[in-house]
């Protein structure tokens, strides 16, 4: 039954049960336990692909597997590094990552702004649209995008191996412009009216105070914008066929029909460690990106 603290707040089990003996015991094998399994199951993939780089072909391809490996070689990563060709495969992957961010900035903080602060004709309903494009499956949309891109309507051009066929798709994100919208609401009318009477213009009021004021928030679709760059894989398989052209993954990907797993798992922890750094650097930034705005002050 569920009890009240002194707090006021309704809780499954009172601070009294929990100071007493038993309870105090039950309640902390429950923690550890709850907190042991989802590290287990959080750190259990990247602990077997890190261990997994540094075993031998045939200790990592042996059943039961073994926890840790007996003879590290190291070596893996450089034959991944130098076989695959990973420097130009992360430069790509960047490049792309890149160009996202700075199209997304551009045009969802724009279609934000409009929608929180001018306020169109028929805007919720357009909001109301691009947000329901969120329930439908990502598969479904793969086959008319490709039709797009092998042949662009009006200019009839093809965009196979071209940056823009990872661009476009990126560039309309509606979880973005919500999640924009959302922070720019928060932002007070007071400052938007202040600055009309001094005479700014709706651009400049975007740029001198929405924006130095939406650093989290950027910062936060920056990221979104660069995972969702490196971690995809059919869309750049489909678009990018020429190895000039191909990103980690799909190059991890052809890499591995014929090379030794270990060396292909050294080629995953490497194309990981982006991402992991990035995380760890900005964590607090995307955290107070998300949790700024969602509450009106």
């Amino acid at each position: 039954m569920a009890k009240t603290t002194d707090s006021g707040s309704r809780t499954l089990i009172s601070d009294a049960q929990i100071g007493r003996g038993r309870g105090r015991v039950f309640y902390w094998i429950v923690l550890v336990a709850v907190v042991l399994v989802f590290t287990l199951v959080f750190i259990g993939p990247l602990y077997w692909m890190v261990t997994g780089a540094l075993k031998s072909g045939q200790e990592i391809a042996r059943t039961p597997p073994t926890l840790f490996p007996k003879h590290p070689e190291a070596s893996n990563y450089s034959d991944a590094w130098n076989n695959l060709n990973l420097g130009k495969l992360m430069f790509n992957t960047f490049y792309y990552a890149a160009g996202a961010v700075i199209f997304q900035l551009i045009f969802d903080t724009a279609a934000a702004y409009a929608l929180s602060k001018l306020r169109p004709i028929f805007g919720n309903v357009v909001l109301g649209l691009m947000l329901a494009t969120l329930m439908i499956p990502a598969m479904v949309l793969i086959v008319p995008q490709y039709v797009t891109a092998i042949d662009l309507p009006v200019v009839h051009l093809s965009l196979l191996d071209s940056p823009w066929a990872i661009w476009l798709p990126l560039i309309a994100n509606a979880f973005n412009i919500f999640l924009l919208k959302r922070f720019f609401d928060s932002i007070p009318e007071d400052l938007m009216a202040a600055a009309m009477v001094d005479g700014a213009s709706p651009l400049r009021t975007l740029w001198s105070i929405i924006l130095p004021m939406s650093r989290p928030i950027l910062g936060v679709v920056s990221i979104f914008g660069v995972t969702a760059v490196w971690k995809d894989f059919l869309w750049p398989k489909l678009v990018m066929p020429s190895t000039e052209t191909q990103t980690l993954s799909v190059g991890i990907y052809a890499f591995s029909g014929g090379s030794p797993m270990n060396v292909v798992v050294a080629a995953s922890v490497i194309a990981a460690i982006p991402t992991v750094v990035i995380f760890l650097i900005f964590q607090r930034n995307i955290m107070a990106g998300l949790t700024t705005g969602s509450l009106k002050g």
